[in-house]
């Protein structure tokens, strides 16, 4: 007959048994799971809210006009100096072509006013001349003078005084005339000269315009600035331009991540360091890249309305901080910018 002691023995033996298990088990859990957090979730950082992000350039027009060709197609691959957008250039060579004319009568006025100078030295030279003589002529006139003043009275006749007088007269006026128009003569130069100095300035003008009007057809031309992909394109043929007028977006192809970290995830993070990249985009696969860069400033200090913190109802929120990081393998497909990231940086 079976005692009715054995079923509390039975149950009480399991349970010691249970114990033991517990004791041995739930030790090697905590291990295991303190091994797992030191080795698998301290040492890294990561985040959700990243994105791709790269360099979209606006591309805009510098001058007005219609649309004559347009050899891109949306989502295109452009290299550099690829053409774009070809605007209607007769306005512009027509603008050209006179600028060159105003340039070429601007040069001949110089030129006229180089010869203007040859001339006047010329003339100023022969008067200076002229004065040469007239003085030489005064000193002759003056000394016949002298010498018949020094005969006697009874060797030369009245007449003949008189006539010495009124030559050495004619003589010293004809000098002094001379020396007047050799005034007017360096003057003369002195006025060619600053007309020279006007007509260079005219000739800088027009060349200035000339150059002007080349650049305003160079621009008739909308070339690629960079490699890249066409986006965002709001342009057709036939269409009329005005300056500044958004016409597509090139998104270049350098591409990297942008990833806003919680402050609080910054004390440890540094440039240099590895990181494993997951894009949703490409699930299957995992990336890798290193941290090039951390913002001088929160996201919310740099955005359109940066917040008042000096308010009286400052509700304190853990702020978001930029992280650039860059991909270090070469075969990177292209990534739509924007796409969701999830990088991880190992940060010990």
């Amino acid at each position: 007959m079976t005692t009715p002691t054995e079923p509390t023995t039975s149950n009480g033996q399991r349970n010691q048994n249970l114990q033991r298990i517990a004791l041995i088990v739930l030790p090697a859990l905590a291990v295991l799971a303190a091994a797992y957090y030191f080795a698998a979730v301290r040492p890294y950082e990561t985040t959700d809210d990243a994105f791709i992000d790269g360099r979209a350039i606006q591309i805009s027009p510098k001058v007005s006009g219609h649309v004559m060709q347009l050899p891109i197609a949306d989502n295109q691959h452009v290299k550099k100096g690829d053409l774009l957008v070809q605007i209607d250039s007769r306005d512009h060579e027509v603008k050209l072509e006179a600028a060159q004319a105003n340039l070429a009568a601007a040069r001949s006025r110089q030129a006229q006013a180089q010869i203007l100078v040859t001339v006047a030295e010329a003339t100023a030279a022969q008067d200076r001349a002229a004065v040469v003589s007239a003085a030489a002529e005064a000193r002759r006139a003056q000394a016949d003078l002298e010498r018949y003043r020094a005969i006697e009275s009874r060797a030369i006749s009245q007449q003949q005084l008189d006539a010495a007088v009124a030559t050495a007269q004619a003589a010293g006026a004809a000098l002094e005339v001379a020396q007047k128009r050799t005034a007017v003569s360096e003057a003369q130069i002195g006025l060619a000269k600053s007309q020279i100095a006007i007509t260079e300035t005219g000739v800088e003008q027009a060349a200035v315009a000339v150059r002007q009007a080349e650049l305003d057809l160079s621009y008739t031309k909308i070339t690629a600035p960079v490699d890249g992909w066409i986006t965002h394109r709001a342009v057709e043929v036939g269409q009329l331009l005005q300056p500044g007028q958004g016409l597509l977006a090139i998104v270049a192809e350098h591409e990297w991540v942008t990833a806003n970290f919680k402050e609080t995830q910054l004390a440890q993070m540094k440039p240099g360091q590895l990181v494993s990249i997951k894009v949703d985009a490409f699930s299957d696969r995992v990336f890798k890249g290193h941290v090039d860069s951390i913002q001088a400033g929160t996201g919310a200090q740099f955005s359109l309305l940066p917040p008042e913190n000096a308010a009286g109802n400052y509700v304190k929120v853990v702020q978001r901080v930029p992280v650039k990081i860059l991909f270090d393998e070469t075969d990177v497909p292209r990534f739509p910018l924007g796409a969701s990231v999830v990088p991880v940086v190992k940060v010990r």
